[in-house]
């Protein structure tokens, strides 16, 4: 059950956090939050993450509910299971993420993007200037929670391999 009420956290953050850009900001407007490192940009995105496959509404509105389904089905499956809080944490915020953007786009035919990262440095001597595609708290929570799903899997990757360390050792330990 807690997995699903940090899924619903997750949502309504997202859902706050773009229902305050939309009623606050003109579509394009720019606010300065940290110089020209941070800024809240008011964006619409037509497409998936970093504007990949832009205009295929139809499939992320076919795709995403058969994600939530297997998602959900995977935590009730695992959640009593020991060693897998970390991965039903990812899954659950990688739910709320995917369910945030699959309501923008149902209701609106466009998700709202607002957090922009503009990197200025030089490597080499050379200077870099670089805009990172503008996001959102889903798309957020969808990273982190992949990140945190290979995490899970690199750690637990090395538990049975210590477990088969110490069966082979006869320790037991």
């Amino acid at each position: 059950m807690v997995y699903y009420l940090i899924s619903i956290l997750v949502l309504a953050l997202d859902q706050l956090t773009k229902w305050i850009i939309v009623h606050t900001m003109d579509l394009y407007e720019t606010r300065s939050v940290i110089g020209e490192f941070l800024s809240i940009t008011s964006h619409r995105n037509r497409g998936a993450a970093f504007s990949i496959l832009q205009g295929q509404r139809w499939f992320f509105l076919t795709i995403t509910p058969l994600i939530v389904i297997g998602i959900s089905w995977y935590i009730n499956k695992i959640r009593k299971e020991p060693g897998k809080r970390l991965l039903c944490f990812a899954l659950s915020i990688l739910l709320g993420g995917a369910t945030g953007n699959f309501i923008d786009r149902a209701l609106f035919g466009e998700v709202v993007d607002f957090i922009q990262f503009h990197f200025q440095f030089s490597l080499f001597g050379k200077a870099i200037d670089y805009i990172f595609p503008i996001f959102n708290v889903a798309d957020s929570c969808i990273v982190i929670g992949v990140a945190l799903i290979f995490l899970d899997t690199i750690l637990q990757s090395r538990r049975e391999r210590r477990g088969q360390v110490h069966e082979l050792d006869g320790s037991g330990n």
